[in-house]
């Protein structure tokens, strides 16, 4: 046998790196199920001779150390759920030797096992009684409390898995406080909640003693507390006593409220290039409004949104001050928690590649410069030149898109944006060749969490050659908005998993130059994602279905009054993929030559579902016709399907679609190939 003192070194510590290196021991460990589910899962996260087996090997005397501390967590496990008399007992079959985990001789007997020697081991629990909480008192910390030191244990996370803790003795293990047989704290004077309090508290007794409610109620507490104006306020980690003689578990929570405060002075730190009058007309607090986490909280985040910023941090900045009468917003309070704001600028300057691949548009790449904070108020200013018709079945050249875009927020009212833009672009299309300079501006406000619409004032001059005939027009047009959007993504290329998008527009519009005409187009788009784990079959953001209609009308002119490009056209990811782009429609004669119509609807089911290693796949169908009339629902229904992968990336997923028609029309093509960044909706 080792002398005494090494053992004991040994099975508290495992060999450092710099220390000579010792066998290393493989061993198998199974965790007996106790029939209940949550003890189970909490016995499974705690005990590391389970979660460290493949991870971190060891050597005969670590491994001896490392069994006998699971016998401590497995006991936290076991009483995080209110089961404070179970036992645990943890068997080690050595060889042929079968040994208890506290058996002096295991380390020994681990040294001595042969390079080809195996090492089974079997923990069980015996849960014990439930206990249940018995009295909940809550009082004012003790005028002479000291904080505990030594007695108190780590908080455990809710899941179960808790911090090591020395005996049922000296702690309520999973409560992280300290616990007697029998015993009652130090009492200060009782305090009495609100009913809103209680009804935050959700603590009574009678229920299990499961430590996670306990530790919920704690800063259940607290919150509301804070909530309520008590910037200070402070609600300890409970007291814990056990009653073995009727299984109960009596607790004790230490609640100081503090004074009632109102938000003091508002500070901004770490600012450089951003204007600060700027960020304090955004400020969604006050000063003299009643101090609220929440409030101030939905604050920063909203400073956060601006876009200019790498962080923004929020914390109080004490001492607690006094306001004069007349600058409290709350009667009666007039003590007053200065608030500051920590800002960390990002880079104001960024530069993007964009590339994008079909076999009908073929392929588009290009770059953009940004600017993103272009006179100190986070005003945007991005320059971006594209080249198009990279090859292409719906393509006849190359084109470029070329555009200066520059908006400003906040403009003359919080949450209402100015958008200006300046475009020049050509096209040379199968359906028609396009060469446009465009003029366009207007103001988009948020409405509540939402919504958002816009309008403003666009101005085209182009030049339009369609089927040999060459014709200038400059259009004008008032472009109307309505988007509505539930699915709550904070990147919006991510795909969604529940929610609706919706969006309305209506565009009046003149036609002048040649052959004047007064139409308006009409359109509207839905889609909508449903997560089969909302009816149990999956996990969530798993296996979606996502489903988009959309329809369009012109009223007020005919096909060919109006010209080429105001027309519309369906085929592509955006309507009926499968189809070439504009390749769904009225075809000029018995050619590939698109003409365009007056009215469209389209619809598209797909079913999404993610895949281990950041892959996912993709099954869809797609349907939509154009007509002549201004009635959506007439013309020739097309119907496209295919499959697609997806590799998701941190900036959102890289789309691969291949889709075929089921009705091909004459000159259609037989296959579409789709690459690009994002879902498709």
């Amino acid at each position: 046998m080792a002398p005494c003192c090494h053992v004991h070194k040994a099975w508290a510590d495992a060999p450092s790196s710099g220390e000579a290196a010792e066998k290393t021991v493989p061993y198998s460990v199974t965790i007996q199920p106790t029939k209940n589910a949550e003890v189970d899962a909490a016995i499974q996260a705690s005990s590391q001779l389970q979660t460290l087996k493949t991870t971190h090997a060891v050597g005969p005397y670590a491994l001896a150390g490392r069994i006998r501390a699971d016998y401590d967590r497995v006991d936290t496990a076991l009483q995080s759920q209110g089961y404070y008399a179970g036992t645990v007992t943890i068997r080690i079959k050595v060889g042929s030797q079968d040994l208890d985990g506290r058996d002096p001789a295991l380390p020994d007997a681990l040294e001595a096992l042969p390079k080809d020697g195996k090492v089974s081991i079997t923990v069980s629990a015996t849960m014990g009684p439930l206990f249940h909480l018995g009295r909940i008192t809550l009082t004012t910390p003790p005028p002479t409390a000291a904080q505990p030191s030594d007695a108190v244990a780590k908080a455990p996370s809710p899941q179960g898995s808790a911090a090591p803790t020395t005996s049922k003795a000296q702690t309520a293990d999973k409560m992280g406080v300290p616990e007697t047989t029998g015993g009652t704290a130090t009492q200060g004077e009782p305090v009495e909640l609100t009913a809103d309090e209680l009804k935050a508290f959700k603590l009574k007794s009678g229920q299990p003693a499961v430590a996670s409610d306990v530790l919920a109620a704690q800063g259940n507490l607290l919150t509301q507390l804070q909530e309520e104006g008590y910037a200070v306020a402070d609600v300890s980690t409970p007291l814990a006593y056990l009653q073995p003689h009727d299984n109960t578990l009596d607790v004790v929570f230490r609640v100081g409220k503090g004074p009632k405060v109102v938000i003091g002075p508002v500070g901004m730190d770490g600012l450089q290039r951003v204007h600060q009058s700027f960020l304090r007309r955004r400020l969604t607090i006050k000063e003299g409004e009643l101090y609220q986490p929440s409030k101030i909280e939905a604050a920063r985040q909203d400073l956060a949104s601006v876009g200019v910023f790498s962080s923004v941090q929020v914390h109080n900045a004490p001492p607690i001050v006094t306001l004069g009468p007349g600058k409290t917003l709350v009667p009666g309070v007039f003590q007053a928690m200065p608030v500051d704001f920590d800002f960390k600028e990002a880079k104001r300057r960024t530069v993007a590649v964009q590339a994008g691949y079909s076999t009908d548009l073929g392929g588009r790449a290009g770059v953009t410069w940004t600017h993103h904070n272009l006179l100190g108020n986070a005003e945007q200013l991005k320059l971006t030149a594209l080249l198009t018709g990279l090859g292409g079945s719906a393509q006849q050249g190359l084109g470029y898109d070329v555009y200066a875009d520059f908006s400003k927020p906040d403009f003359l009212h919080k949450n209402q944006n100015l958008s200006l833009r300046v475009e020049a672009v050509r096209q040379l299309l199968y359906s028609y060749h396009q060469t446009a300079f465009i003029l366009r501006g207007g103001i988009g406000r948020r409405l509540g969490k939402f919504w958002y619409v816009s309008g403003g004032l666009m101005g085209m001059q182009e030049q339009i050659q369609q089927f040999g005939d060459t014709r200038s027009y400059f259009i004008v047009s008032a472009p109307l908005s309505a988007t509505y959007d539930s699915t709550q993504l904070s990147n919006p290329i991510d795909p969604a998993t529940h929610g609706i998008r919706a969006s309305l527009s209506a565009s009046p519009s003149v036609s002048l130059e040649n052959a004047t005409s007064f139409f308006t187009l009409l359109s509207a788009q839905v889609s909508t994602y449903f997560d089969l784990a909302r009816i149990g079959l999956t996990k969530p953001g798993k296996s979606v279905i996502a489903v988009r209609g959309t329809i369009g009308s012109v009223q007020g002119a005919s096909t060919y009054q109006i010209p080429p490009d105001q027309r519309l056209y369906a085929g592509g990811p955006a309507t009926v993929r499968g189809f070439r782009y504009q390749g769904v429609g009225p075809q000029y004669g018995n050619t590939k030559y698109a003409i365009g119509g007056t009215s469209l609807d389209a619809g598209t089911v797909e079913f999404r579902q993610r895949l281990p290693m950041n892959l996912g796949v993709a099954a869809f169908v797609d349907a939509g016709q154009v007509g002549t009339g201004s009635r959506p629902g007439q013309g020739t229904l097309r119907v496209g399907y295919g499959a697609g992968v997806r590799y998701f990336t941190p900036i959102g997923p890289i789309r691969v679609d291949v889709a075929l028609p089921m009705n091909r029309p004459a000159y259609g093509d037989k296959w579409e190939l789709y690459i690009g960044l994002g879902e498709t909706f």
